[in-house]
């Protein structure tokens, strides 16, 4: 989706704060007239020149760097925020009125999508167990889960769950796609069939952004209705999966889980989930792989001369 930039034509400069410097030598000179600022996030914001600040119109933002957004204050002219997360449901309310927020959609999907289904193979194929046993010297092989063959719901169809359902496909699954609305034309079920539908899977992927309808949206009623020994994979928000409600599955053995985000987030290091039987847990690394940066400069490079010339920005956030 796209925003128009506000007119530049009353002051031919403009200006914008980039995460990452020397962006034109790889993507092309920038137009006449931008003037690049560069914060990395890491770097203390009082270092920021005030003059520069209040000429910034374009922002994009560091990635994952908690509480930058403490910078929004001292941007008096700000008009659109840059934010190369997938998720900005936290960000906006902190944005002023009239900027707008546009995300990283697809920076992420190719990379959380990989990360799904690598959850997916370890869990079905038992390779925690296999390094445990190459750490012991052990030699006891037997058969194993497949994917092959196997239903799955990708619950969030969206960019990254269409990604993770291209690469299901290959490992010959059948897909259910669902969404918080039925898109029937696309196949894809609504979320108040999903209780019904989750009875007949294998395995259930949460690709959800948080929001207020999806916060702890599948409890306890959503996994009662798994079949035993499916697994629940999560890569998109931990509070969108109720940990309390998943803790007692997963520590009977009844389901068994793969978690790249948590609830809490990050996981304490004493907390049950981490020693719950059945349970693969990664750091909230899914979208954090080497396709990231290459993907996310050429789009800020876009988003930039687009602003530049006042044209559309790219993947306006609207709710």
């Amino acid at each position: 989706m796209t925003d128009a930039a506000p007119s530049t034509a009353a002051d031919p400069a403009v200006d914008v704060l980039l995460p990452w410097p020397d962006l034109d030598h790889r993507h092309g000179a920038w137009p006449a007239g931008v003037r690049v600022h560069v914060w990395d996030g890491l770097t203390p914001p009082d270092d920021l020149p005030d003059e520069a600040l209040r000429r910034v119109g374009l922002w994009v933002m560091p990635y994952a760097v908690p509480g930058c957004e403490v910078l929004l204050p001292r941007l008096p002219a700000l008009r659109a925020v840059q934010s190369l997360s997938a998720g900005v449901e936290k960000l906006v309310p902190r944005v002023p009125e009239g900027v707008s927020v546009h995300n990283g959609r697809s920076l992420h999907d190719a990379s959380t999508a990989e990360h799904a289904l690598g959850l997916i193979l370890a869990a079905q194929r038992e390779l925690p167990r296999w390094l445990a046993d190459q750490a012991a010297g052990r030699w006891d092989p037997h058969f194993t889960r497949s994917l092959a063959d196997c239903r799955v719901a990708v619950v969030g169809h969206g960019s990254i769950g269409r990604a993770v359902e291209r690469r299901l496909l290959a490992c010959e699954t059948e897909v259910i796609r669902v969404a918080r609305r039925a898109r029937p034309a696309e196949h894809v079920r609504g979320v108040s069939e999903l209780t019904e539908l989750l009875t007949d899977v294998d395995i259930v992927v949460l690709t959800l952004p948080e929001n207020a309808s999806t916060v702890g949206m599948f409890g306890a009623a959503e996994l009662a209705a798994l079949p035993n020994d499916a697994l629940v994979v999560n890569v998109g928000r931990g509070r969108t999966l109720d940990t309390d409600a998943l803790l007692p599955e997963v520590a009977s053995g009844r389901l068994r889980a793969a978690l790249d985000v948590t609830d809490p987030e990050p996981l304490p290091a004493d907390h049950p989930l981490r020693t719950a039987p059945g349970v693969l847990i990664t750091p909230h690394v899914a979208g954090g792989s080497a396709s990231f940066r290459p993907r996310a400069e050429r789009l800020v490079a876009d988003q930039v001369r687009r602003f530049a010339a006042g044209e559309p920005l790219r993947n306006r956030f609207t709710g």
